[in-house]
């Protein structure tokens, strides 16, 4: 019977999927999941989660190292070698590190635990990467020093464990409610045994989220004959256990999480293993993990000889469904960022949203390949509006962080209106949106009284004010889609403020003061981390982010031809930088910064003055050398998927510059073939002929069959289906897309 229902279950999820499903004619199914590499950006700076989760999945549970610093953000880094066992969650790509609860790790029965301050994981091991396997939904390890091989999986709010203990004697597994990756401290815990063959508990903690809260609950295989606290404080509770088993061989372990309490837990483990799949199915659970893995990455098929960038593009793909996360249990109940508990929203709930980030290509990319969830993410973040009376900035596991400037739930939003998206309430959504924007808090209070930030009232004065002029014209659109006369007038003015930041004397957006002069001194390369006018980044790189009104910053620059001179002095000038820089400074081309998202859109501001083909020349260099099937392959910090979602737009031959209103500009192609699978049975296919390494200029388009001269194409125009073909070859052929009326425009399409 269960087998039966597993045989439905999986037969379920790939005909959900199929209407999203570009055709092949292979007569088998493709396993997409063999072209992805996990441990691409977990070494340099990309801060990559390595384990095993499903798409969007609440559970990411993979490795952990003792922490050594700011690139082990993610709890995990390729260069360590030190295993000090398994977290239930993780974050994937951040500048700042949390999360990495609820961590297990099997040991033999010889350990005896001697945790001191000086040694506090007292129980880790020595591996290697010749002893870990990792692939979607799935990683193993064998631990040399207990001998034992241990195997993860997950469904969406459930981790599953399956351990071989090798040597003599009893098993025993730790269980530790202290570690969170070394961001953040556990202010009060739980460790309890509720019957033969199960614990229960909680992990409350103080780090980036400032009230994070986390129940669970695990099943063994076999009945508990000891469980010892090993660590607890008075005021907090018990915080590490040691968990013995009678003899060696195979314990399975499952551990399901909630944000509500050690009941939804247990519902969850019950609803997502137990009454489908049998209480012990671990191979069962895999495979449901490998398919819903496949069914999303199925949802864009690639043609290319070239097998490495087959792997980086399926990777990228696979990174951008890291993140949000699940964060309800199955019946729908969740906890608020007020901290009360909501039943029955009517939708699901996520959290993990790091909007500075993937508001400029991730989000986009989710109207195309992830329409069922676009919805659920816009009430997830008018939900958090409902509970904190702003907007969502960067929300993490039920708490608003304020990370980072802007307030960017608001393109989002606008961005899934515009794009027809309804299965939200509009009034209430433009309703949230401007009361996020007319707060008096962060630098808005200057917003509302001068029209810009002075440099001498606070920090990051600049790409704060940046920031909010492109929020601003996503209010005015969706306001002027849905008739709202009044407030589209008032926020198109405020998209308009950046041009209070452009100094026409040295042509760079800077730090204006209180009294209208600029700050001095000044100098285009230099920043300070958290200390200057701008946010992990430079003049150099700021003075471009202006993707709402290009021709607008075309014309402050004194015209196209000064423009594009002065774009190309971006890319050719030195790459040296300050002392003070901030690490997110990274992937330079001259003082383009491929490795923060600020930068991300630059490439492609030069088809706004008529030169299509520059954009191909640096989005093809960026595509071959700033993403890569090592390791190290990503230049950056993946944040939450942004950086691999400019590459799945990019390599395809797209890029949404205006993160609200329907275009994509069009840059190099990097495939032969690429398909998108689009709801309905539709597909849109992007073929570039006569591609090469060197045949990376655009000749000529057609949409159709037909000849299509435009470089861009609109959401709209993809999403009814079709065939776009760009002929490609060695040289420029400058004058495509070189014509005023051919060119993307700022415009709601």
């Amino acid at each position: 019977m269960k087998r039966f229902s597993l045989i439905l279950l999986l037969a379920a999820i790939v005909a959900f999927s199929s209407c999203n499903q570009p055709k092949t004619p292979a007569t088998t199914p493709t396993d997409y999941t063999a072209f992805v590499d996990p441990m691409i950006g977990s070494d340099y700076h990309g801060h990559v989660f390595v384990g095993a989760s499903t798409p969007f999945g609440a559970v990411q549970l993979g490795p952990n190292n003792p922490t050594q610093g700011w690139d082990w953000c993610s709890g995990y880094h390729y260069s360590d070698s030190l295993l000090i066992g398994f977290a239930h969650m993780h974050l994937s790509g951040t500048g700042i590190g949390d999360l990495g609860d609820l961590l297990f790790m099997p040991v033999s029965g010889d350990y005896t635990p001697n945790i001191t301050e000086e040694n506090p994981y007292d129980w880790q091991a020595l591996y290697t990467h010749d002893d870990e396997q990792v692939e979607p939904g799935f990683y193993s390890i064998n631990i040399k020093r207990y001998n034992v091989k241990a195997e993860l999986t997950a469904t969406d709010r459930v981790g599953f464990h399956k351990y071989e203990y090798k040597n003599d004697g009893n098993s025993k597994v730790l269980v530790d409610l202290k570690y969170g990756t070394g961001w953040d401290r556990v202010t009060k815990s739980q460790i309890k045994k509720v019957n033969g063959n199960s614990i229960e508990g909680f992990r409350f903690s103080k780090g980036w989220a400032a009230d994070q809260r986390v129940f669970f609950y695990t099943e063994f295989s076999k009945d508990i004959a000891n469980i010892e606290i090993i660590r607890s404080e008075d005021e907090i509770g018990e915080i590490t256990a040691l968990i013995e088993f009678e003899g060696n061989g195979e314990l399975m372990v499952k551990t399901a999480i909630s944000p509500v309490s050690t009941e939804g837990a247990h519902n969850n483990m019950l609803a997502e293993i137990d009454e489908e799949l049998g209480l012990w199915n671990f191979d069962g659970v895999h495979d449901i993990a490998k398919t819903k893995w496949n069914t999303e990455l199925g949802k864009i098929r690639i043609e290319t000889a070239n097998a490495a960038d087959k792997t980086t593009f399926y990777t990228s793909l696979y990174h951008t469904m890291i993140a949000p996360n699940l964060f309800n249990d199955t019946n729908g109940d969740y906890r608020g960022t007020d901290k009360e508990v909501y039943t029955e929203p009517g939708f699901d709930n996520y959290t993990v949203f790091s909007l500075w980030d993937t508001y400029r290509a991730a989000h986009p990319l989710f109207t195309l390949v992830q329409p069922n969830r676009v919805n659920d993410f816009v009430n997830s973040l008018l939900a958090a509006f409902d509970q904190q009376g702003k907007l969502p900035v960067w929300h993490l596991e039920g708490n608003e962080t304020n990370t980072m400037v802007g307030y960017h739930s608001v393109p989002v939003i606008a961005d899934a209106y515009l794009k027809g998206f309804r299965g939200f309430d509009a009034e209430r959504a433009l309703a949230a949106m401007k009361a996020s924007a007319l707060l008096d808090e962060r630098g808005l209070d200057y917003v509302k009284e001068l029209g810009y930030i002075p440099a001498d009232k606070t920090v990051e004065s600049v790409a704060m004010g940046l920031e909010y002029a492109i929020d601003d014209w996503c209010i005015a659109a969706m306001a002027k889609a849905m008739g709202k006369t009044e407030d589209y007038e008032l926020f198109s003015k405020r998209a308009q403020y950046y041009k209070q930041y452009f100094d026409p004397g040295t042509k760079f957006m800077r730090g204006k003061l209180a009294d209208g002069s600029w700050r001095t001194p000044f100098s285009p390369i230099h920043s300070a981390h958290r200390q200057d006018d701008f946010c992990e980044g430079n003049s150099w790189q700021y003075t471009w982010l202006v993707p709402q009104d290009p021709e607008g910053l075309i014309e402050l620059h004194g015209g196209e031809e000064a423009f594009n001179t002065k774009l190309d002095s971006l890319f050719n000038i030195s790459s040296d930088q300050v002392e003070t820089a901030s690490n997110d400074i990274s992937g330079l081309i001259g003082q383009y910064a491929h490795g923060n998202e600020p930068s991300h859109h630059t490439t492609y501001m030069y088809a706004y003055a008529g030169t299509q083909w520059k954009t191909a020349e640096k989005v093809r260099e960026i595509c071959t050398t700033m993403y890569t099937d090592q390791p190290d392959g990503l230049c950056g910090n993946e944040d939450c998927g942004q950086m691999s979602a400019w590459y799945v737009l990019s390599s395809m031959g797209i890029y949404p510059v205006n993160p609200a209103n329907g275009a994509y500009v069009f840059g190099s192609p990097l495939f032969d073939v690429a398909e998108i699978g689009l709801p309905q049975g539709k597909v849109f296919t992007i073929v570039a002929e006569n591609n090469s390494h060197d045949n990376l200029y655009i000749q000529s388009v057609t949409l159709n069959g037909e000849p299509y001269t435009k470089s861009f194409i609109t959401h709209k125009q993809i999403m009814a289906g079709g065939k776009l073909v760009f002929q490609m070859g060695n040289t420029p052929n400058k004058e495509f897309g070189q014509r005023s009326e051919d060119r993307p425009k700022s415009v709601v399409y």
